[in-house]
């Protein structure tokens, strides 16, 4: 990996490079993605078919589109026993996190007559996106399925793409069925996305979607925003690892890579204070790549996106992981609950050496579905809130009306909106 000193214009550099990867920056797709999304809002099922036929290569209508039970049966004989045990293991963990968030309506009373509250209700229908093809992400499906069902969605849909013989994945389908989905679909890409939005004869229309995809199912996402409501448009993994010379490079080394495995845009970044430890994890970096399954893969994303910044000091250091704002941070240094403190950017963070970023994308319960592309300067991971709406409460008796009827007339006259001042004042003219 690339060692270089951390200064203004390094930092500069990398940002303008990391927000290049951002599906906002791959507008060619773009018209590509409206046609097949006009195309499903105009002729529904059979646009569905023909782009599944198209770009999955499987036979799929009406008769086979939805999972049945007898497939899911037939999915539990094919997966692993000691995986779906994991899975469960898993789930566990993710649902008790996810119900400590909750939220729960309130009403404040007070003796003139004023009530105030706020009434938070489950969204009604939800439709999860999965990606499918040669990875299976059973993991996501529990990351985005649980904290919906804490909430208390009354529907969740789930949309996946067939492989060639009509089949759904196997670990994907046991995944979906543990964790809750109401009704399963084979479809995928921008054209499920659409189907999702807009309704067919054989998908409902939903109040929001969730879950990740390519860059077609992204900008879809984005597309049909409004038309229903979406958790993000999703960029490229990411992780930053902020150390000091306490930390064991090995160990850095192999959690970088476990990022930059995902694909060619994902991005690895070691922000630290001590050259030995950047060098130490650069040799190791090598030496894992040699080893990895995906090393080509992990070559690739480092020449792009693979960064080793060496810092004067650790406020030097903070200040750029939080102008980064990494999806996943890792703090390995010799006080990390201290530094944490400084950190104000990042989707999730993990602390100590280990806390290794795998454990929660898989096991410790906090949601892996995280900002992207530095917007975790004003987003946050997916959470129960995503799949709940909130609306205010507002009762008067006439005494606590009557008491400040004039001042709200009299502020709705200053903006010159005499039906609004009208609406209070009729109350009390005294012409009933």
């Amino acid at each position: 990996m690339r060692i270089e000193k951390l200064d203004q214009n390094t930092k500069t550099d990398l940002l303008e490079s990391l927000l290049k990867r951002s599906p906002n920056s791959y507008g060619e797709y773009e018209e590509r993605v409206r046609v097949i999304l006009n195309d499903v809002k105009a002729r529904r099922d059979a646009a569905l078919f023909e782009y599944t036929k198209k770009f999955d290569g499987a036979d799929i209508s009406a008769e086979n589109i939805l999972v049945t039970e007898e497939e899911i049966e037939e999915a539990y004989r094919e997966v692993d026993p000691g995986l779906v045990e994991i899975i469960r293991k898993a789930l566990v963990n993710i649902r008790s996190y996810h119900e400590k968030q909750m939220q729960y309506s309130w009403f404040d009373s007070k003796p003139d007559g004023t009530i105030l509250g706020q009434k938070v209700t489950p969204l009604q229908r939800v439709g999860v996106y999965v990606p499918g093809g040669k990875a299976a992400y059973p993991s996501s499906v529990l990351m985005n399925i649980l904290p919906a069902k804490v909430a208390g969605v009354d529907e969740i849909i789930m949309m996946t793409p067939p492989g060639k013989d009509g089949r759904v994945t196997p670990t994907t389908l046991v995944a979906a069925k543990e964790a809750g989905a109401d009704r399963i679909f084979k479809a995928g890409g921008a054209q499920a996305i659409g189907a999702l939005a807009y309704g067919t004869e054989s998908i409902p229309k939903v109040d929001k979607i969730v879950g990740p995809g390519n860059i077609y199912v992204a900008l879809a996402k984005k597309a049909v925003y409004g038309h229903v409501s979406i958790d993000s448009v999703a960029g490229p993994s990411e992780i930053l690892v902020l150390a000091d010379e306490t930390a064991n490079p090995r160990y850095v080394a192999a959690d970088l890579l476990s990022q930059a495995e995902h694909d060619e845009l994902a991005s690895a970044i070691l922000v630290t204070t001590s050259m030995e430890l950047a060098e130490k994890v650069s040799d190791w970096t090598d030496q894992f790549i040699k080893e990895l399954s995906r090393g080509e893969i992990i070559q690739k994303s480092l020449d792009n996106y693979g960064h080793i910044l060496v810092a004067d000091t650790l406020d030097d250091a903070v200040d750029a992981a939080n102008e980064i704002a990494s999806e996943h941070m890792e703090i390995v240094t010799a006080n990390p609950f201290e530094v944490m403190t400084k950190i104000r950017n990042a989707g999730a963070i993990f602390l100590g050496e280990y806390s290794s970023e795998p454990l929660g994308d898989y096991f410790a319960g906090p949601n892996h579905v995280l900002p992207t592309n530095g917007t975790a300067k004003f987003f946050s991971p997916l959470s129960v809130d995503d799949f709940i709406k909130k609306s205010s409460i507002i009762s008067y008796s006439k005494g606590a009306l009557e008491k400040i009827h004039t001042d709200i007339e009299r502020f709705a006259e200053a903006e010159h909106l005499t039906a609004h001042a009208n609406s209070v004042r009729v109350r009390f003219d005294g012409k009933d």
